[in-house]
């Protein structure tokens, strides 16, 4: 789906930067961007979102690069059948789909309040009620799965997002939690048999990624009031949803602080 929303903003005319560990992908993209004749308006960054080391280096390439930012999209996203721990004592999940998302939305925070009509937008579950945070075991040292790890990181992203907008209460910049819904958008970090499985419900059940992208672009274009929204597609979300606990949000926010 990154890819989707930076090929329609480079279409739209817009300079687009994608972050991402595999240069073959990173370099696909640069080719079209060559095609669309606006190669002078993309750039590709190698980064290893799991290392919040790699998410300061981004944070600075991108300063560096702009002056100002009219949108961030995060979308990085990899499933981890076994568990895995990054040097920075994180559950590998957790840190690719939670802590570099908030070290993004914060670090990149004084480029966007620079930009014409700021929007972060945060690919996510949000509506999706299932899962919850281990607080006494974020590195899910005990009982691991997947989809635990999975879950987890899940409710974090939807606190993430209360959380920035009460961190910046005085700021332009809106963020959009937004669920997609089942889209046809890669199987690249699956396991046999799952990614069979997910391929094959994929072509009966998932909506392409030019379909997904639709309502975030028509949001991001023309956004509601408020500084966080969440979207279930095009359709708001409950903000008293207990995945949406201001409390919760502010407890992670301050121990992810600290952790950091």
């Amino acid at each position: 789906m990154g890819r989707g929303l930076a090929l329609h903003h480079l279409r739209a005319g817009d300079r687009v930067t994608v972050v991402g560990s595999d240069p073959g992908r990173g370099q696909r993209f640069l080719d079209d961007a060559a095609r669309l004749g606006a190669a002078s308006r993309a750039a590709f960054v190698q980064a290893d979102l799991t290392s919040v080391a790699a998410n300061r280096r981004v944070i600075d390439a991108i300063g560096a690069r702009y002056d100002a930012l009219d949108g961030l999209v995060l979308t990085a996203l990899r499933h981890f059948p076994r568990r895995t721990e990054t040097p920075d004592g994180f559950e590998a999940t957790f840190a690719l789909y939670y802590v570099s998302r908030f070290l993004l939305s914060h670090g990149l925070t004084d480029l966007l309040e620079r930009g014409d009509s700021p929007t972060i937008v945060s690919i996510c579950g949000v509506g999706i009620t299932k899962g919850r945070l281990h607080w006494d075991d974020l590195t899910l040292k005990n009982g691991y799965s997947g989809l635990k790890a999975m879950l987890q990181a899940v409710r974090a992203t939807d606190l993430l997002g209360v959380a920035y907008a009460a961190a910046h209460p005085g700021g332009r910049t809106r963020f959009l939690l937004h669920h997609p819904g089942f889209t046809d958008s890669g199987t690249g970090s699956l396991t046999q048999p799952t990614r069979t499985i997910v391929k094959l419900l994929a072509r009966l059940l998932a909506q392409p990624v030019e379909r997904s992208i639709e309502p975030i672009i028509e949001l991001m274009a023309d956004p509601p009031p408020g500084r966080l929204l969440a979207y279930d597609r095009r359709t708001p979300v409950d903000p008293s949803l207990p995945t949406l606990d201001p409390e919760a949000a502010r407890r992670l926010y301050e121990l992810t602080r600290h952790l950091l």
